[in-house]
């Protein structure tokens, strides 16, 4: 399954089988989380075996039989939501290729001591559940690529194509506030400039949302063809 596939056949699961993960598919999401990690100043971690964070008061019963999942943390910084979206993004569509499902939580879970590890400056941003699911999800109405871009006749191939890749990424109950424009040639850029931004909701995370949305881009456009403004 390339990612492009993950990204079409991916949708958010919340009810997950009585069934362990096996130890290679946690082997490769820990040496990539390890990666990420590294490269982004992020601290996520990966929890097995624990039943109670998708199970308390906090999780409004919308979950069931999650053991398995990721605490996406990191130090408190302006770009820390976004950075949580964007790179937990590219572990949920690895996830998706290795046959597990997944959903993101904002505010659907519960903390459990002794879990996770926070260091001096860092904060939990949010959770995303991994698993086999009971079901494969279904799929919501999303928005046309005219409807959150300026994609038009003039504009390249691979923006459409990106803009369509970042119209199925998921967003807070299905919110996808966010603009994503073609700009071109800036500053004497040596490719055209695109840029994402996000839109006011009421709901919040829409820095997550925009994370995850130019995570979706970047794998629909190609990073070769352009430069983030």
């Amino acid at each position: 399954m390339t990612l492009l596939e993950a990204i079409e056949d991916r949708h958010s699961v919340r009810k997950y089988k009585d069934e362990p993960v096996p130890e290679d598919i946690l082997a490769t999401l820990r040496s990539k989380i390890s990666e990420i990690n590294e490269r982004s100043g992020l601290h996520i971690q990966l929890v097995t075996g624990e039943p109670k964070a998708f199970s308390g008061l906090m999780s409004y019963g919308s979950f069931s039989g999650v053991t398995t999942y990721l605490v996406m943390a990191g130090k408190k910084d302006d770009d820390l939501d976004e950075k949580v979206g964007y790179y937990g993004e590219q572990l949920v569509l690895l996830a998706q290729t290795l046959g597990l499902n997944s959903c993101w939580a904002g505010i659907s879970y519960s903390k459990i001591p002794g879990t996770y590890e926070l260091l001096d400056g860092e904060k939990i941003s949010c959770y995303i559940a991994l698993g086999y699911g009971e079901s494969q999800g279904v799929g919501h109405k999303v928005k046309t690529a005219e409807e959150v871009s300026n994609v038009s006749d003039i504009t390249p191939s691979w923006f459409r194509r990106g803009v369509e890749a970042a119209i199925l990424a998921p967003t807070a109950v299905n919110q996808q506030k966010f603009r994503i424009e073609f700009i071109g040639f800036r500053n004497f850029s040596k490719r055209p400039k695109v840029e994402a931004k996000p839109l006011f909701s009421m709901i919040g995370y829409t820095k997550v949302d925009l994370g995850i949305v130019k995570c979706h881009f970047e794998i629909g456009a190609g990073k070769e063809n352009f430069e983030w403004a």
